[in-house]
């Protein structure tokens, strides 16, 4: 039985050595002028989340167009789309490659206060986001390119690295404390999915939204909208949203210290849009 076990543990201890070699840090994006370096850890392809991705975003599609809510109103496609057509050319600067995405861009008819950009590039905007904060052109802005940041920086990909490598641990974990202390299993696995809710996966999710607001501003700069813009938006977002909870128990920062950062950011990117708006 002792052998048995042995060889068990052995196998989960080859499997976590193969999930560590398998990490490969890269540098998803050019830091620009706002000097966003991270480097990431991703576990999964990009082939493979862009595939899902563009699966998900057209079954969405189709459900909206069931339902009769996609793309209602031309002219606020219109204006939806010519946004994107500024935005999309400066990821160049990030992203070499970004320009060439399959783009696609769609606005969805929903109270809901949303808007995403799903990994290469598949864009959608919620009425609700743009009627009931009523923005501006350049507060929707500021609310697509946080959105294209976070598909240049690949946070989709990178989080659903860090959900397998939750997994991955949680399972080998578990395997071992059933085998060398009679632990359930599945106590390990919960254990062990909290640890690395709390400790890893909340924190870097308020670190991928603070990366997306800075390359925000600077997108948004480059394509000739005012990237001061971007705090009045969450100023208008705090006036909506009540009861957010503490930050450090959020998935996103506060609306506090969102917008004193996005203050520093939107100054230092000032000069882009001021060149961006002289341009022909």
């Amino acid at each position: 039985m002792r052998h048995s076990l042995d060889i068990r543990c052995l196998w989960y201890v080859a499997l976590a050595a193969m999930l560590t070699v398998g990490c490969a840090t890269t540098r998803t994006t050019a830091g620009g002028k706002v000097g966003v370096e991270r480097e990431q850890t991703m576990l999964v392809s990009s082939a493979e989340v862009n595939r899902a991705a563009a699966k998900a975003y057209q079954e969405t599609l189709r459900e909206a167009q069931g339902k009769n809510v996609l793309n209602r109103d031309l002219r606020q496609v219109a204006r939806v789309r010519q946004i994107a057509v500024r935005l999309i050319p400066a990821t160049a600067v990030f992203r070499s490659d970004a320009p060439s995405w399959r783009w696609e861009v769609n606005v969805i008819s929903s109270r809901e206060l949303n808007a995403w950009c799903m990994p290469g590039g598949k864009v959608a905007v919620y009425t609700g986001l743009i009627e009931q904060l009523q923005l501006t052109d350049d507060e929707l802005a500021a609310v697509m390119a946080h959105e294209i940041a976070h598909a240049l920086r690949e946070h989709g990909r990178e989080k659903a690295g860090q959900a397998a490598g939750v997994s991955a641990a949680a399972a080998i974990g578990g395997a071992l404390l059933g085998a060398y202390f009679g632990v359930d299993a599945g106590l390990g696995q919960s254990m062990v999915g909290t640890v690395g809710d709390f400790a890893f996966m909340r924190p870097n999710s308020r670190q991928m939204e603070q990366e997306a607001d800075r390359i925000g501003v600077e997108l948004a700069a480059r394509g000739g909208y005012d990237p001061s813009a971007a705090v009045t938006l969450w100023e208008k977002m705090g006036r909506t949203v009540s009861g957010q909870p503490p930050q450090w128990l959020s998935t996103h920062p506060s609306h506090e210290s969102r917008i004193a950062d996005l203050r520093v950011y939107a100054e230092r990117v000032q000069p882009l849009f001021v060149g961006a708006r002289a341009s022909p």
